[in-house]
């Protein structure tokens, strides 16, 4: 397995600085680079992040929810208390639809399947995730092949829980490590991808404000 990541680590990418999807009057679409924090770390030296930098043009602007930082894709920012508030309450009681692209390690035989793995925090190794029956929460994973590669299966996956690191995990749990995953794949599948092949290329939610529901697509960066 690769080391584990540092705070020396974190260079993030600056071009495109901030990749807008949307924005109105209630709400700030991105597409996030891998790389780059969702929010600002507990260090001082994590500080650069998409918050801050929406910050920089939309003072307002509050983040209703994260992605790790090596995985990118779509992320909604709310730009007042009223829209934080109608679209964190859907994350909270699931009423928002989400769905990832990953490319995964091996040939996965089946074409779909449901990945039902209770997880925990492993403390001996935090922030890392894992399998934990006794002491984890309930976890649930929807997943469906697109498309088998030489060595390599591209898969939609989509979370019906929000579990940290769910998605990393439960790949890894059925023996399919998402390529270039620091902290679960070994060190020939961390190698085998210049990045974290895994992105947030849906999210749905109803607008705070037209209450539409509406589906931002992040184009696909693999």
């Amino acid at each position: 397995m690769p080391p584990m990541p540092t705070l020396h680590d974190y260079q993030p990418p600056m071009e495109p600085y901030l990749d807008v999807l949307h924005v109105d009057d209630d709400i700030l679409v991105i597409n996030k680079q891998s790389g780059l924090l969702s929010v600002p770390g507990k260090d001082p030296s994590l500080w650069d992040c998409i918050e801050y930098r929406a910050r920089q043009t939309w003072p307002t602007a509050g983040m209703c929810h994260r992605l790790d930082k090596d995985t990118s894709g779509v992320l909604v920012l709310a730009l007042n208390k009223r829209a934080h508030g109608r679209i964190g309450s859907q994350f909270e009681h699931r009423k928002t639809t989400k769905s990832y692209l990953a490319r995964v390690a091996g040939i996965v035989a089946e074409d779909t399947g449901l990945v039902d793995l209770p997880l925990a925090t492993d403390w001996l190794n935090k922030p890392r995730q894992r399998v934990d029956f006794d002491h984890g929460r309930p976890s649930q994973t929807q997943w469906q092949v697109l498309e088998r590669e030489e060595s390599a299966t591209r898969m939609r996956l989509v979370p019906l829980t929000g579990r940290t690191h769910q998605l990393r995990v439960h790949m890894k749990a059925i023996g399919h490590v998402i390529l270039g995953d620091a902290f679960y794949a070994d060190e020939a599948e961390f190698l085998a991808a210049d990045r974290l092949q895994l992105h947030a290329a849906e999210l749905g939610f109803t607008h705070p404000t037209t209450e539409q529901f509406t589906t931002f697509v992040a184009p696909d960066p693999f």
